[in-house]
């Protein structure tokens, strides 16, 4: 899974024109992948939400609110390996239109080794 962490959102930060440059380039990125068999899903996150957390016999719900870094979107992939996952991430447009931006590289726990439980993919 590639998380896209990047500092601000490319809509807000680029001219009208770039964020259509940028959108394009994510759009080839995402066909290249798809031809190449190597994607499963890519979506951009929404910027607002909540935050719900339990503790003390309480529910706790907060308005989401990214200030520091936004998490944009991500790609879940099929890769051979971490270095493979790493070069997919590496051709990623972010890097080019969103300095500052970071891909966080996770590998998807598909099987609980100790009880055998298969996560469900659909």
């Amino acid at each position: 899974m590639l998380f896209i962490r990047k500092q601000s959102d490319t809509k807000f930060t680029l001219s009208q024109e770039k964020h259509l440059q940028f959108l394009k380039g994510c759009e080839t990125y995402i066909a290249k992948l798809k031809k190449e068999g190597k994607l499963i899903s890519a979506q951009p996150i929404e910027r607002d939400g909540d935050i719900i957390s339990y503790s003390e016999n309480a529910w706790k719900d907060i308005p989401f609110n990214e200030t520091k870094e936004v998490i944009g979107g991500y790609y879940h992939i099929l890769a051979e390996d971490l270095s493979e996952a790493i070069a997919i991430a590496k051709k990623n447009p972010e890097f080019e239109f969103n300095p500052g931006t970071r891909i966080e590289i996770r590998p998807i726990k598909m099987k609980e080794q100790t009880t055998g439980f298969v996560y469900p993919t659909k």
